[in-house]
């Protein structure tokens, strides 16, 4: 069978996970599902895709997945009639194409266009060494996300097989946890890069990102990595920038997130901020060095060696002739 266009990687991914012995069927179905989701109303195309999809899914997980994605379709109005009926589900209304009761459009036109995961999202479903281009990729697709695929994402991290990094040391983060609150009180952004970068050991580079980004969900997962209370997270949010805190739905849709956010997933995305540097630093000098021997290997002109010289023509010094 093919693969659809909508979904690519998808037959790559089961060939993967028959190989190495890790059943990426259950997180996969629950990503196709909540990408399905996320938009109100489908084209027969994507309608029909999803079906094969999913089809192949069902009969191959276990309970627990089946029961959260039939949760998760039985209140959507646009679930697939087949797709209802492998799951043993009640139409919701006479017309599957029904407005959802917020009465948002149904109609394709009007609906929001439903994304493929990309590559680093079904990595995410299939890794579990996390490789240094794995974790870049998985790191550059969180940091371009919008705020709602973000949350998306931090939802899915705990039930990929991932490797997460390990805890960091509760003295090391308690001692953290007070310099980072000084510094946010005093808004000095430096400091606070400096002293979470050194206990997450993260490059500066990283640190950086990951304190500035303007949506704060990074910020959130480096401080879920070290256990920081929720009360110190809202007031490092309200002072560390005034920009930022100064807005009451910024500091209250992070401090929801941060919340609902489980330690699993932030020390995931910390070992994916990790591996993601070994990635650049590998790009930055391994080619090159591999690259250099090559050139010289090829294009050094051949080199001829001067002719032996018999023992005879070698001058004697003084000191060679006086024993004679």
């Amino acid at each position: 069978m093919t693969t659809p266009a909508l979904f690519p990687g998808f037959d790559g991914l089961m060939t993967l996970s028959r190989r190495e012995g890790v059943d990426i069927r259950p997180t996969l179905l629950r990503v196709l599902t909540d990408l399905y989701v996320q938009a109100n109303a489908h084209s027969g195309e994507e309608e029909r895709q999803f079906v094969e999809l999913t089809s192949r899914l069902i009969d191959q997980v276990d309970d627990a997945t089946r029961a959260a994605v039939r949760a998760r379709l039985a209140i959507y109005p646009g679930t697939p009639a087949e797709v209802s009926r492998k799951l043993g589900l009640k139409p919701l209304t006479p017309d599957r194409r029904a407005p959802l009761p917020y009465d948002a459009p149904a109609s394709p036109s009007a609906a929001a266009p439903v994304k493929a995961p990309s590559e680093a999202q079904l990595r995410m479903a299939s890794n579990l060494s996390m490789q240094p281009k794995d974790a870049a990729e998985i790191n550059d697709m969180f940091f371009r996300a919008s705020a709602r695929e973000r949350a998306l994402i931090l939802h899915d991290l705990p039930e990929t097989p991932l490797r997460a990094s390990a805890r960091i040391p509760p003295a090391r983060a308690a001692r953290a946890i007070e310099t980072l609150e000084m510094a946010a009180f005093a808004a000095d952004v430096e400091n606070f890069t400096l002293e979470l970068g050194e206990t997450l050991i993260l490059p500066s580079r990283v640190a950086a990102q990951v304190v500035n980004d303007p949506g704060g969900e990074p910020l959130a997962c480096a401080a879920k990595a070290l256990n920081m209370p929720s009360a110190v997270f809202q007031r490092v949010l309200l002072f560390l920038n005034p920009e930022f805190g100064s807005s009451v739905d910024y500091v209250y849709r992070l401090s929801r997130l941060y919340d609902k956010l489980s330690e699993r997933s932030a020390l995931i995305m910390l070992a994916a901020w990790r591996g993601s540097t070994m990635a650049v630093t590998r790009a930055k000098y391994q080619p090159g060095l591999y690259d250099d021997e090559h050139f010289r290997a090829r294009s050094a002109p051949a080199q001829t060696r001067p002719a032996a010289q018999s023992p005879s023509a070698v001058p004697r010094t003084g000191s060679q002739g006086s024993g004679s």
